[in-house]
């Protein structure tokens, strides 16, 4: 068996890199294979030979794109544009997704016979509201990643990080520290200095006499706006359109509600 492990060919290739790629402005050519293909150019396979392609958000690949893939899998062979012979690839494939490729493929927008090609190992992370518990050391990671090394939590910040349900999970904790890291004074983060809604009841989500109709209808609009972020890779002009709302409009939720 090859190694793989920390080879130098090792790559990532995103659902959107894909599609942005493909046809005859895709990465594999020759030279001379249509107006401007002045040099051979390598693909993400071929780049990645002997190593591992990393494919981000598998499950964005329209199925123009999906066949092309279970080809290379199946057959571990690719060819140039413009070229008249295949080459051999030896690829190590890891995807990952945000969406369940199982239900994706009950539905017709995933290929069975690639999903079956794709889940040899499946390993699924939990959503960060699944872990509570790992939420103050995860907190502590990402304070020293964003240079706040020396910065502390209070008890009263903890004990909110852990009571809210971070609809927009790691990168949702990330922002709220980043902005927490602005905010705080003396070194110390505090509940204030976090910025987050209030927690709502576990049982039904409904507003009750505990919790102001505004903060619900805030955390619902925060949820919302977060989910169509995650969805769309945090482009803002595809998630305004995927809330049905104009981009200026989404521009004021995000800075009314302290959203980056």
């Amino acid at each position: 068996a090859r190694p793989h492990r920390g080879h130098p060919r090792d790559g990532a290739l995103s659902a959107r890199q894909a599609r942005r790629r493909r046809g005859q402005t895709g990465p594999r050519r020759r030279k001379g294979a249509f107006t401007g293909a002045d040099a051979d150019r390598n693909g993400f396979f071929q780049a990645a030979d002997g190593g591992t392609l990393f494919l981000d958000e598998v499950a964005d690949l329209p199925l123009s794109m999906q066949v092309k893939l279970l080809r290379v899998l199946q057959e571990k062979r690719v060819r140039k544009v413009g070229a008249t012979a295949e080459e051999p690839v030896d690829v190590r494939i890891i995807s990952a997704t945000h969406q369940s490729l199982a239900a994706l493929v009950e539905s017709g927008r995933f290929r069975q016979d690639l999903y079956y090609r794709l889940n040899v190992i499946d390993l699924v992370m939990p959503s960060l509201r699944d872990r509570i518990e790992d939420i103050p050391e995860m907190a502590r990671f990402l304070l020293d990643k964003l240079g706040g090394g020396e910065v502390k939590l209070d008890r009263d910040a903890e004990k909110a990080l852990n009571a809210y349900a971070f609809p927009g999970n790691v990168r949702e904790l990330e922002n709220t520290l980043e902005r927490a890291l602005a905010l705080c004074e003396d070194q110390h983060i505090s509940a204030a200095d976090l910025s987050l809604a209030p927690a709502l009841p576990a049982t039904n989500g409904a507003p009750g006499s505990k919790y102001p109709l505004q903060d619900y209808l805030d955390q619902m609009e925060r949820a919302a706006i977060l989910e169509a972020l995650e969805q769309t890779r945090h482009n803002k002009t595809a998630a305004a359109r995927v809330l049905g709302v104009t981009f200026r409009s989404l521009r004021y939720r995000l800075e009314r509600l302290g959203i980056e």
